[in-house]
């Protein structure tokens, strides 16, 4: 514990520095929406837009950012509901030092004598004085001249606007405004009418239209925006191209987009979250923590991305950067627990496993709530990992015991599953197959279909397909929406053992529709290793990391370093062995039966390729207790470990 107490003195003394000021100069401005004190209610939309010209306007401002509308409301939950048409001062202040800004801008606005007079306040906020009063008149329909003008006062790099038409701009800070989805969509779509080259009802249509799945749409939407070429600003059209790219998951585009986009605006942090996730996506782990780190010095207090430095400073190696991260975290939100929760990750993801078991225990202390005891299962994996069983059931008892006081339904599905973990797989295969019975009528019947899911990849695992046959039918007879793709893709895998293209031809029949492909190519890597067809699953899984992060599915690492030992390649297979899977907090995933223990067992045999007798045998040891009563099949590892 040392060592953690220095680290946390080091990192608070870091984080006080870095709230008075994490880079010499640099301005976080917030600028809020207008009061306007006028008896006119029919210009209460300028007030919205005048903080948003000009937050605009100074986006590529050196050494300033000027923290958008979307960033700050991001804030919204934390703080609940505000009007968003209530003048700033009195409803953004708080969101504003939430999102790190040493600048605060608000001000006022009336018409008088057929002129638009605006007046914009500057406030340092570390010493709470008044640093500018400035102001702007022009034309009384013209919120953007005055803007501007206040803009430009600010900083001499103000950009132009990205429109002149007034009913685009009403518009478009309408749909800003507006609650409703509906509403919000028609607004949107007037300001794009009015104005085609108005780039920001792009973005959120886009995004509207993703989200409702139709991401056809989308893309049309984005597309046609692009066809405007020069008539709308090269930072815009970038900003653009990098959504269109991501639409259609194209993963080089998207990277030149994000190259160009960090050119034009590198004070943006958004552009560098962006940018951290793209290369933790394809494992470029030293260029995420390089881009967190930029996006960090912008909003040095952004927990969010403290976390993601935490983990992609682990996977880079780099413990000491990781941990200071999520501590930084932890200072800034000491009632949380998710902080403890990462820095047991970051060092189960390491190997140090008892420091992981550490961390989660403090979690789970903390809050036994925090992920419906999940920091316990944690913990007892953690424990498990170093051979102790008997300590790791004592832990996972803490996360059962939880579960059957909390009456949730599956706590006798939990406690099969982790029996199975742990070795015990008879008795954990007969408790599964005994839920299920009992579920398979009345409220959980659902239930029912995801634990014969479950018993059809055990059966798979221990070479009964006869039983995973008639399981699966079970499983499909029962499913429903939240079990469906669980159970087609163990239907799937309880089919006879065939060839690799057989199999290709079976996944092609069996997930025909194109949104099915990630479906479709996970259920053929397992079907593939199921029978041992190591090549053709390397091939199908090459594509499937390349393109995913390990925050997101870490199994495919072992996967695939799985298929190249067998094919061959045990340099590359021991760079992906190198990590532990993470253990999800909700108990035990339904295909982790394909690689834990496994895991430990392809560590063994690269220990033995490598002449390191005495390690290889420590990793057969573990894997065959943990394998348990029956071992797996799948290129008879027991056997071969002893």
């Amino acid at each position: 514990m040392y060592y953690r107490a220095a680290v946390l003195a080091a990192c608070l003394a870091t984080l006080s520095c870095s709230r008075r000021n994490p880079v010499p100069g640099f301005e976080r401005i917030a600028i809020l929406r207008f009061e306007n004190l006028s008896s006119d209610s029919s210009i209460d939309w300028m007030g919205r837009a005048f903080s948003e010209i000009i937050s605009r306007e100074l986006a590529a401002a050196p050494g300033l950012y000027a923290i958008p509308f979307e960033r700050l409301h991001s804030l919204d939950a934390s703080f609940g509901n505000r009007p968003l048409a209530a003048p700033g001062i009195s409803a953004e202040r708080g969101l504003a030092l939430a999102a790190s800004a040493n600048r605060l801008g608000y001000g006022e606005y009336t018409v008088l004598a057929g002129r638009l007079e605006a007046q914009l306040t500057i406030e340092d906020l570390q010493t709470g004085k008044v640093t500018q009063v400035i102001s702007a008149s022009a034309a009384a329909n013209n919120p953007v001249d005055a803007a501007s003008a206040l803009a430009r006062q600010i900083s001499s790099r103000a950009t132009p606007y990205l429109t002149r038409s007034s009913a685009a701009l009403a518009a478009y800070v309408s749909a800003l405004e507006s609650q409703d989805f509906a509403v919000r969509g028609q607004r949107l779509q007037e300001a794009v009418a009015a104005d085609p080259g108005f780039a920001p009802p792009y973005y959120l249509l886009a995004q509207a239209l993703v989200q409702s799945r139709d991401r056809a749409g989308a893309l049309a939407l984005l597309d046609r925006a692009l066809s405007r070429g020069a008539a709308m600003p090269e930072l815009e059209r970038t900003r653009i191209a990098f959504e269109a790219a991501t639409v259609r998951g194209d993963n080089a585009g998207a990277q030149n987009s994000l190259a160009a986009w960090a050119r034009l605006a590198p004070n943006d942090p958004v552009v560098w979250r962006f940018a951290g996730q793209a290369a933790m996506n394809r494992h470029d782990y030293p260029q995420s923590v390089a881009a967190y780190q930029r996006a960090l010095a912008v909003e040095p207090d952004d927990v969010n991305v403290l976390n993601q430095l935490g983990y992609a400073a682990a996977y880079a190696g780099d413990l000491d950067t990781a941990t200071r991260a999520l501590l930084r975290y932890e200072a800034l939100r000491p009632a949380d627990v998710n902080p403890l929760d990462s820095l047991g990750d970051i060092n189960l993801l390491l190997g140090r496993l008892r420091e992981a078991e550490n961390f989660y225990l403090q979690g789970g202390k903390k809050d036994p709530a925090f992920l419906n005891g999940g920091e316990f299962f944690k913990a007892a994996v953690a424990r498990l990992m170093t051979g102790d069983v008997s300590g790791a059931d004592a832990l996972a008892k803490q996360f059962l015991d939880a579960r059957a006081k909390a009456k949730d339904p599956l706590a006798d599905f939990h406690k099969a599953q982790w029996a199975w973990i742990s070795g015990r797989r008879k008795e954990a295969y007969g408790q599964l197959a005994a839920f299920a019975r009992s579920t398979e009528t009345g409220p959980l019947s659902e239930a029912a279909a995801q634990a014969y899911s479950q018993l059809v990849l055990w059966s798979v695992a221990l070479g009964n397909r006869s039983d995973a046959a008639l399981m699966a039918q079970k499983a499909a007879t029962l499913a429903r929406p939240a079990s469906a793709a669980l159970a087609v893709v163990a239907r799937f895998l309880a089919q006879p053992s065939a060839s690799a293209a057989e199999w290709s031809t079976r996944a092609e029949h069996s997930f025909p529709d194109p949104s099915q492909k990630p479906l479709r190519d996970g259920a053929l890597a397992y079907a593939l290793l199921a029978d041992k067809e190591f090549q053709a699953a390397s091939l199908v899984l090459k594509p499937m990391y390349d393109a995913t992060s390990p925050t997101a599915d870490d199994s495919l690492p072992v996967l695939l370093g799985w298929a190249y030992l067998e094919t061959g390649k045990p340099k590359e297979a021991a760079a992906l062995l190198r990590f532990n899977p993470l253990p999800p907090s909700t108990g035990v995933k339904p295909f982790t039966v394909f690689y834990f223990p496994r895991l430990l067992y392809l560590r063994g045999r690269i220990a033995a390729l490598a002449g390191n007798r005495e390690q290889a045998q420590a990793q057969f040891r573990l894997f065959r207790q943990l394998s348990g009563d029956q071992a797996l099949v799948w290129g008879e590892e027991a056997g071969a470990a002893r």
